[in-house]
């Protein structure tokens, strides 16, 4: 889609409603499926982080009443309503149909972790066509056979014409409503297309997207993990900061006993500072400066460790993984030999990484330049993110 589109669909203003009540126990875990790890972060927050970044205006999740505190704790970095799901797909959608405001609303499975920006916006800009609701679809691949309660064939299925829908499913949100008040509460659906053909109208099916496939049982966990692999970004960061009066430098939230201290801002730490920017670049996100100004008196002095964990947060919103970071420190003095483990351990802890994927290390300029004179202190880094493709 090219940048004018996706600038006019995430203009659109649109509900989304992640249905995750279910108890997922052909999944095998012992846990419901939808708050298990998958590459990393609960399943969940893939489906939350794929709506926020596609401009949802609000972002709702149905959950069991058992596990509504753990899900609203994974939550956090997301502005989401809870409401409690009910024993049935269908009730969990009424239950958070009822609030829902916008002109558009999508509803998606939980357990689809696979959801790009790409099919939000196709299937925006179906209903927004005139389509009063439309669902990503596949047509039928495989041989099917119908079989009796010991498993032996009784006969084969005409596979022609047979799909399998998937979500999310978009509609016009008054003709959801419509559709729910119209089959009663009683009456439970497979999908929200079935809803709305309840109530004799029809939706369109649009060319669905295979990592949009389900987790129903134990070893979908691991095809998933192979089709998620997401795109690989990069970022690099660069800053400096001139040497003045003070006893210490703080680098990379390690504070270091010197004869003078750096001057800047914040607490000048040039190493996360650095970081910083190369984890919003890899993001697309600017840079420092345009989220913490210079010239507002509330950052005079603050801890870097502020600026890396909003970084941090911000990959977390967008559905992004921090996987490695690497950071050069250019002096000639504080030598940082003997901090050096305890900066990499201050950085994985504030971004949640293993140690071993925080690479820190020191060079000179052999005496030329500002950093060769000691008349500051500068670093460069390197930030690695797996993102949502």
């Amino acid at each position: 889609m090219c940048c004018d589109a996706a600038r006019k669909s995430r203009a659109v203003s649109f509900t989304a409603i992640i249905v995750a009540a279910g108890r997922g126990e052909r999944a095998g875990a012992d846990v419901p499926k939808q708050v298990k790890l998958l590459r990393g972060r609960p399943v969940i927050q893939w489906s939350v982080a794929a709506m926020a970044g596609a401009g949802a205006s609000e972002i709702v999740v149905a959950a069991s009443e058992e596990t509504l505190p753990h899900v609203r704790d994974l939550l956090t970095p997301w502005p989401v309503r809870l409401v409690i799901g009910g024993e049935t797909r269908s009730a969990s959608v009424r239950a958070a149909l009822a609030g829902a405001t916008a002109e558009y609303v999508l509803v998606h499975d939980a357990a689809r972790p696979g959801l790009k920006r790409a099919m939000v916006d196709r299937l925006l800009a179906t209903v927004r066509a005139g389509a009063l609701g439309a669902a990503p679809a596949l047509p039928q691949a495989d041989m099917l056979y119908r079989t009796d309660a010991a498993d032996r064939i009784t006969s084969e299925v005409e596979r022609t014409g047979l799909m399998q829908v998937q979500t999310p499913q978009a509609f016009r949100t008054s003709a959801l409503k419509e559709a729910y008040a119209a089959a009663g509460s009683e009456r439970g659906f497979p999908d929200d297309i079935s809803v709305l053909r309840a109530n004799g109208v029809e939706a369109v099916l649009i060319s669905g997207d295979r990592a949009l496939a389900k987790i129903t049982y134990r070893e979908d966990f691991e095809v998933l993990e192979r089709v998620l692999g997401g795109v690989t970004c990069v970022g690099s960061g660069f800053d400096a900061h001139r040497f003045g009066q003070g006893d210490h430098v703080m680098l990379c939230g390690v504070r270091i006993a010197h004869d003078r201290g750096l001057q800047g801002h914040s607490d000048a730490d040039a190493g996360w500072h650095a970081l910083v920017d190369a984890i919003l670049g890899a993001l697309g996100e600017g840079d420092i400066g345009a989220h913490f100004p210079p010239s507002e008196p509330q950052w005079s002095g603050v801890a870097s460790e502020v600026f890396l964990r909003h970084a941090a947060l911000l990959a977390e919103k967008a559905g992004a993984r921090i996987v490695h970071v690497d950071i050069t420190l250019i002096c000639e003095r504080p030598k940082f030999g003997p901090h050096r483990d305890a900066m990499r351990a201050r950085t994985a802890e504030i971004l949640n990484l293993p140690i071993e994927h925080v690479g820190i290390k020191a060079t000179t300029t052999e005496r030329m330049g500002f950093t060769g004179r000691e008349e500051g202190i500068a670093a460069q880094a390197v930030a690695t993110l797996n993102c949502l493709s």
